[in-house]
């Protein structure tokens, strides 16, 4: 089932001892269901096993692959789609590039801790034998080197240039201020665009591609020269790389940035810029941008700017906040269908499916605490000293639940599990409820999140995840939540245990 505890536990790094270290690592993920995120509805940081990613890339068939320079870097990216429907991108090491699991799990522990919208996330690693993978969210509408340099229907506006570049630059800087400054062979295929044609960096930059391997796999031209030097990548490689990338938004073309700062010194500007733009751009702004690239790739690297400067730079010059990504790029948005029931749905599901509070509530009233047997073992001295107050409090929320009056229940419910003596899923998934009839989805998701980690396989607290994710817009992963809620009920009736 899904990990939940691995959100906690990526507060801190693998021990050094190996005891300790699988210890701490985060729990395997058979069935790629992790508990999301409720801020970034990202999964939780886990473990997969290699079988599961086989089976999810389709034993790694040529078909999968969807690395643009594949032929150029050892390591490729595949397509891949978990049990749960989730879409997933799988970097395959070779065999030895990483031959120390514990060096390669604490790396991908890392990288794996950062979460934001800006980012392809890490969500996953294995280290099953020889074999050495990192599993991201799947960025289904291609990267920015296949929208510069190789458009079929029409080149990227100029207003979403410049959205790329402050992204990308949001990006880094978040990195930078979370402890990750280092990006390995930042360029146009490191940049990639989600279902909503947002740009987004790569998670996969933030690790080597093997421990002593080259950071930068690209052509030495775009190479920072102290890394020619000493080859090593420091946070001011990275800026010289980002601002190669700034030339590719302004000409089109991969330009090498000595070619590059000669046409600036020599102040042909227009002559940088891309032709297929007809002109459609600020000379102002594309001289601001110019001026920021040039900083980028100065010689000495004490003289380029940090990352923060580059987003006050970028911030002011962003023209068309309203209009979406995926317009100015001149696609389809990417939607699926949400996914059909794969089992017949019980009351429980199909008022879910529906999103029907009214029908849930009654059924959470009418089910009342017949799933909470066995979730606690109290003491005799627990029992006298604080059970009267704990059941008192309970007991006026479950009064206050049945007369729907959500927010007294939710202050009683409140009052019961804050004291931590008794936990109740049912309490958790009552006080979801509550939450989502007060409009409340985040903290109703996160109660339902709760449930499912005091009582793993309780069909119940799938269920009112799946509720919460769809009133968050979730829909994809809503539909992934109801049949795990479904597939359990299942079972459960198979086994004797009825639903």
């Amino acid at each position: 089932m899904g990990c939940c505890s691995s959100s906690f536990l990526s507060e801190t790094h693998p021990e050094k001892d190996h005891k300790k270290t699988h210890q701490q690592q985060p729990p395997r993920n058979p069935s790629g269901s992790a508990v999301l995120d409720p801020a970034t509805g990202v999964p939780s940081f886990c473990e997969f096993s290699f079988s599961d990613l086989k089976t999810a890339t389709n034993n790694f068939s040529s078909d999968n692959i969807v690395s643009e320079s594949g032929e150029k870097a050892p390591n490729l990216v595949y397509k891949g789609r978990l049990q749960n429907r989730r879409w997933i991108a799988v970097k395959k090491f070779t065999k030895m590039a990483w031959p120390d699991p514990k060096q390669f799990a604490e790396e991908a522990w890392g990288v794996g801790k950062l979460r934001h919208k800006k980012l392809a996330n890490l969500i996953g690693y294995c280290c099953d034998g020889d074999e050495r993978l990192l599993v991201a969210e799947y960025m289904p509408n291609d990267t920015l080197a296949k929208h510069l340099f190789h458009w079929e229907n029409q080149t990227i506006e100029w207003a979403m240039r410049l959205r790329v570049a402050l992204y990308i630059a949001e990006a880094l800087d978040y990195c930078s201020s979370e402890g990750r400054p280092l990006y390995h062979d930042l360029n146009a295929y490191r940049v990639l665009f989600d279902e909503d044609g947002d740009p987004r960096l790569s998670c996969f930059g933030l690790m080597k591609n093997s421990r002593d391997g080259k950071s930068y796999s690209t052509n030495l031209a775009y190479t920072p020269p102290e890394y020619l030097r000493n080859g090593r990548v420091t946070p001011e490689s990275v800026i010289y790389s980002f601002g190669t990338v700034l030339l590719d938004l302004l000409s089109g073309k991969h330009i090498p940035p000595s070619r590059a700062i000669d046409m600036i010194k020599s102040k042909n500007i227009i002559l940088l810029m891309d032709s297929h733009l007809e002109g459609n751009f600020s000379t102002e702004e594309a001289t601001l941008v110019v001026g920021l690239a040039s900083q980028c790739l100065q010689y000495e690297p004490r003289e380029r700017p940090s990352t923060k400067d580059l987003v006050t730079t970028l911030a002011p010059l962003q023209t068309k906040p309203d209009v979406p990504s995926y317009v100015m790029l001149g696609i389809s948005k990417h939607e699926e269908a949400p996914a059909t029931p794969q089992r017949p749905l019980s009351p429980m599901g199909e008022a879910c499916s529906r999103m029907d509070l009214t029908a849930i509530h009654q059924i959470l009233v009418m089910t009342h605490y017949k799933d909470d047997e066995g979730t606690n073992e109290l003491s005799f001295q627990e029992w006298t000293q604080q059970m009267r107050d704990m059941l008192e409090s309970r007991k006026r929320g479950d009064f206050a639940f049945r007369e729907k009056d959500f927010k007294t229940a939710i202050d009683c419910y409140s009052q019961f599990i804050d004291v931590g003596t008794m936990v109740s899923p049912t309490v958790f998934a009552r006080r979801s409820l509550c939450y989502l009839l007060c409009d409340q989805p985040d903290a109703a998701l996160r109660d339902a999140m709760q449930a499912q980690c005091v009582y793993p396989d309780w069909p119940t607290a799938f269920y009112m995840q799946s509720v919460a994710l769809a009133k968050l817009d979730m829909h994809n992963d809503a539909a992934d939540m109801l049949n795990e809620a479904a597939a359990l009920e299942e079972k459960k009736q198979r086994s004797g245990k009825g639903s």
